[in-house]
């Protein structure tokens, strides 16, 4: 173990070895601001939860920070207005428990595009009558114009750009567009007015203690440090909880895989004969069958989960081409001196493998299982892009999936597809700089190149 610690120390000597490292170290320390974060099920809720929990994000959006690479700024979504949080509201109280009530909400618009969407989602509380609500809009230059009225149920959403009335009312023009264009700016290139915008609700309840509360959202063309997807979904959820997952699967394959596979070696070659026959007539047998087939063909009839996959994949993979290298070193081994003497003062079988046998290849071990991890971790990508990835769990593989099936790259959304490649490309990187320069140092015909 001490050769072992002092030729750890030797990866400061080589500067792949410190750059794959401080790759490696951002990719846990991604992993772990997930968990910390974001909690497992509220990671699953905002991945999965539907129209309820993502109305607040715009569709298709692009990262925020693309507006740093920009000259004319594209519009983020603005924090929703709501009316518990108004600060301007009137209140009349009219015969029979009417109320009518005013509510004001003011925003500033500094973009250089127009918006992508507007919408208000109402709630109400009422027993027979029903709300009746009316929405003004005026602009800095102190236009105003008559957006809505209408009865508002229990649960209540407008969108602007589904209401034709109201696109007639303004020529026949997108309200995105009508409700924020100069009216300077030449009509078939115009431009937003920027400025503070207000918006008034005016509500009426016929009921002593009905109750309305308003939402109003303003749908940038930008989101968030990630973006958002088809589904309006937060990127940045999937990509932070894909760290962990990538890691776990990774990490747990590739031990798993690895240190079974040299054990079964050991053990094969130590006795030898039957056993040793056996288990070579498994891996000659299991190198020939269809690695990924078997894998889809589990997903496809059997079940997506990532951990049943990565079960079946440790099962295959123990029994490949690795055993056979290890098996022939092993035999090398066996025949040292220190070996029949251990069998002479009486070491068990077990106690010759596990203490004298499996340490000696240690050194070759690390590397291999460092290298491996990347496999894993792409495996489970190319999985989640044929289809097969676990339907519950937000992975990079996943977000590539739902890229390339909405044509991201062909409208131009490359983010979407980019921002999961990197990462995973990163991590690939990472471990094979550590695993290679730790195959530098362990293996003596690799030293000092």
């Amino acid at each position: 173990m001490q050769s072992i610690k002092a030729s750890l120390k030797d990866l400061l000597r080589y500067p792949s070895a410190v750059m794959g490292s401080l790759v490696l170290l951002g990719v846990i320390a991604l992993a772990v601001y997930a968990i910390v974060s974001i909690p497992y099920d509220e990671a699953l809720r905002l991945w999965r939860g539907g129209p309820d929990v993502w109305y607040m994000n715009p569709r298709n959006a692009l990262p925020k920070w693309v507006n740093l690479f920009r000259s004319d700024q594209l519009p983020e979504s603005i924090a929703i207005l709501n009316t518990d949080e108004s600060v301007d509201l009137e209140t009349k109280e009219t015969s029979a428990g009417f109320s009518d009530l005013t509510y004001t909400f003011h925003f500033d618009y500094p973009y250089d595009e127009f918006p992508q969407e507007l919408a208000f989602f109402f709630t109400s509380e009422y027993v027979e009558n029903e709300p009746f609500v009316s929405v003004y809009w005026t602009t800095p230059d102190g236009r105003e114009f008559r957006i809505v009225d209408m009865g508002v149920s229990r649960q209540e959403s407008y969108r602007f750009s589904q209401d034709e009335r109201l696109t007639r009312r303004l020529g026949n023009n997108a309200a995105r567009i009508a409700l924020f264009q100069d009216p300077d700016s030449d009509p078939e290139d115009p431009v937003p007015l920027k400025g503070e915008y207000q918006v008034e609700l005016k509500v009426l309840t016929f009921e002593e203690n009905s109750t309305i509360d308003a939402e109003f959202v303003l749908h940038g063309e930008v989101y968030g440090l990630a973006g958002t997807d088809h589904r309006r979904r937060d990127l940045m959820v999937s990509l932070l909880w894909g760290a962990p997952i990538a890691l776990a699967f990774g990490l747990v394959g590739a031990v798993g895989s690895s240190v079974s596979t040299i054990i079964i070696a050991a053990f094969g070659v130590w006795f030898g004969g039957v056993v040793d026959g056996i288990i070579q007539r498994i891996t000659e047998v299991n190198l020939t069958l269809p690695f990924l087939s078997i894998l889809i063909m589990v997903g496809t009839f059997y079940s997506k989960s990532l951990w049943v996959i990565l079960g079946v994949t440790i099962l295959l993979i123990i029994f490949g081409a690795a055993i056979k290298t290890y098996r022939a070193m092993f035999l090398q081994v066996k025949e040292a001196p220190y070996i029949e003497a251990a069998q002479a003062y009486g070491a068990s079988d077990v106690r010759i493998v596990m203490r004298y046998l499996l340490p000696r290849l240690i050194p070759v071990l690390i590397p291999a299982l460092i290298l491996s991890v990347p496999t894993f971790v792409f495996l489970e990508a190319t999985l989640a892009v044929l289809g097969l990835g676990d339907p519950v769990l937000p992975t990079w593989g996943k977000i590539i999936y739902d890229a390339w099936g909405n044509a991201a790259v062909y409208n131009g959304y490359y983010y979407w597809m980019l921002e999961p490649a990197i990462l995973l490309t990163l991590t690939g990187i990472g471990f094979s700089l550590v695993g290679f320069s730790l195959d530098r140092i362990f293996n003596p015909k690799l030293r000092g190149l």
